[in-house]
């Protein structure tokens, strides 16, 4: 009954957020997207030609807008899910964190990435502390990844939870890269503890 009850609260939400209902109106597979529209319009990152990876990707909003700005551009999405194809997009299916895929998406890049971007979260548990930490723990996978592939000047993307594991990530990100911005969207949910970690400029 408990599940019922929440599983009819999600659907109410859904109806009525304007996110989901604009999502649809442009062509979008999630509201996620609007997330990354916000941090692009602040921090002027994409354009044309770039060359970029996008981790846990599914179901695709975030290559979707990519793939409609970096014309001329090379994207890269990984996710464990099957995802649809998307114009102009390599899809990589497998986990992340396995070598192997790793290995496999290097050999996608003919130079290094301008941009590595991150929408990566664990299957939640529902107990926020436990769900901040293991989220963190990806963030940090991706943020180390980005250093072996991105170029000099590249930028690093990636959902962040407050949480135990925050000031970690804050303080590698600034040890990986010489400009650290955290960012919260207007399109997060409000009683959402996510923000974004925007990293630029390799050391």
């Amino acid at each position: 009954m408990k599940k019922n009850k929440i599983s009819k609260n999600w659907v109410n939400r859904q109806r009525r957020d304007i996110y989901v209902r604009q999502s649809k109106v442009d062509g979008y597979r999630a509201r996620s997207v609007y997330k990354l529209i916000e941090i692009n319009e602040k921090f002027k990152i994409f354009k044309g030609g770039l060359s970029v990876i996008d981790i846990g990707a599914a179901p695709g909003s975030w290559s979707q807008f990519v793939a409609r700005t970096v014309k001329n551009g090379k994207i890269i999405s990984i996710d464990l899910k099957k995802m649809e194809p998307i114009q102009n997009t390599t899809i990589v299916q497998g986990d992340f964190t396995d070598p192997k895929i790793q290995s496999e998406i290097k050999s996608h890049l003919n130079k290094g990435s301008d941009i590595v971007m991150s929408d990566m979260a664990v299957n939640t548990t529902g107990i926020k502390n436990i769900d901040s930490i293991q989220t963190g723990d990806l963030c940090k996978e991706a943020m180390i990844f980005s250093k072996e592939v991105i170029q000099k000047k590249g930028f690093f993307i990636s959902k962040i939870f407050m949480g135990s594991t925050f000031n970690e990530i804050v303080a590698l990100g600034k040890k990986i890269f010489k400009e650290v911005k955290i960012f919260k969207p207007k399109s997060s949910r409000k009683d959402s503890k996510e923000s974004f970690i925007i990293c630029k400029n390799l050391r």
